[in-house]
């Protein structure tokens, strides 16, 4: 989760598909260029230790567009496939 976050914040698309589950993954990611990431907030997490092959992450984003400032909140899913965790859709909690 923390190294997808690092990737939207230098915004390195080759990582994030890479890390996206084929079966979810878009053709491109679209940056918002003023967008300026503020901080990631892990607020709690399930599953997801070595032996699972599935977890969740529930976290929050804030970042700021042209002065103003937002916030993601969402709960993320990842598979264990393959030796690798792959994010595989994510739910928005309504703010």
């Amino acid at each position: 989760m923390r190294s997808r976050y690092t990737a939207f914040c230098l915004h390195n698309q080759d990582y994030l598909l890479k890390t996206w589950h084929p079966s979810t993954r878009p053709k491109d990611v679209g940056f918002e260029i003023e967008q300026q990431w503020l901080g990631l907030k892990i607020v709690t997490k399930n599953d997801g230790a070595q032996e699972d092959s599935q977890g969740q992450v529930e976290f929050i984003a804030r970042y700021k567009i042209h002065g103003r400032a937002y916030r993601i909140h969402e709960n993320s899913d990842f598979l264990w496939q393959d030796g690798h965790w792959y994010y595989t859709q994510g739910t928005l909690f309504d703010e």
